[in-house]
């Protein structure tokens, strides 16, 4: 496996600490003073928007703890640099939201379909070319999900992680590389141009104005997204996290979130509490894996769960 240095952002998920905060205006809530941060410039637009859409929801600023923004590639380089899990070092509140990453080829590629992509991945992985963001990130962590799920033999896996979006896409467009995985927000434009073709989204189900068929469809049982969360600082006390659940709660079922989201073109995929918890057990277990077995991670703990398994993937 080609490998390039791995490209971590931000502080991770640990860095949740104590500031400045908010309060609800309603009443019922009248000592949850929370502040929202964003762990990084990453997801700083995913901050501002929970943010705002707290406001609306009739939260008022004030002192108190704070809660941090963050999200997969924090906890992939969290597992990557020390080897400790968020669950150890914040306390999970809510899953904000996610963004659907795309797989393209060039818009002359001999590659038909996904289907065309599955069989080179199962018989020559290292001779499959394939390109996008920093190593152990989601883009390569799509690619080793998909390539797990198709059983080929992911520490074969040929990638080549750029530090931006562009480069990436030059490689793909200059034929250096036969696919390419991305957020689908970044090849948006490249696709309406006919540059790239699109093989398959990483969502269950299907983008409303993009005729492209799932992963799921494909008969490839990932369903992945770089998602969002919301954080509490890691000694948060019980009825502190109650309240700024109870919060999160109300926020993302609120029809303000529900636009902003659709604006940004995000997947709503809200996930609160003890449910949020569990899930990112989950997550944290299936990221370590995926990293262990693109030759990333050193270690003996297995996934508990892969692809569609009923609890969000």
């Amino acid at each position: 496996m080609r490998r390039r240095r791995f490209f971590a952002w931000g502080a991770g998920l640990a860095a949740c600490v104590t500031g400045c905060g908010t309060q609800y205006a309603g009443g019922d809530m009248p000592h949850a003073r929370f502040s929202i941060v964003s762990g990084g410039d990453r997801w700083a637009r995913a901050g501002q928007v929970f943010t705002d859409a707290v406001r609306a929801a009739g939260f008022e600023l004030g002192p108190g703890s704070k809660i941090r923004v963050s999200g997969l590639p924090a906890l992939a380089a969290d597992e990557l640099n020390n080897g400790r899990s968020v669950l150890d070092t914040a306390t999970p509140l809510a899953r904000l939201t996610g963004e659907a990453e795309v797989v393209v080829v060039p818009g002359r590629s001999p590659v038909q379909d996904f289907g065309d992509l599955g069989e080179r991945l199962l018989s020559r992985p290292g001779q499959t070319q394939l390109v996008g963001g920093p190593q152990g990130e989601p883009d390569h962590l799509l690619f080793g999900l998909i390539a797990r799920a198709l059983g080929a033999d992911t520490r074969q896996v040929y990638y080549t992680g750029y530090p931006s979006r562009g480069e990436a896409a030059a490689a793909l467009l200059s034929g250096q590389a036969i696919a390419a995985a991305g957020p689908l927000s970044d090849w948006r434009t490249a696709i309406g141009r006919g540059r790239v073709r699109a093989l398959a989204v990483s969502s269950a189900q299907r983008v409303p104005d993009l005729d492209v068929p799932t992963l799921l469809e494909c008969g490839v049982r990932v369903d992945f997204a770089d998602w969002a969360a919301a954080f509490g600082p890691e000694h948060m006390s019980q009825g502190s996290r109650d309240r700024a659940v109870r919060m999160c709660d109300q926020v993302l079922r609120s029809g303000v979130w529900e636009a902003a989201c659709r604006g940004e073109g995000w997947l709503t995929i809200p996930l609160t509490g003890d449910d949020f918890s569990r899930w990112l057990g989950t997550e944290i277990a299936r990221t370590r894996a995926v990293l262990r077995d693109l030759g990333l991670l050193d270690t003996t703990k297995a996934t508990t769960c892969w692809g569609s398994c009923g609890n969000g993937h």
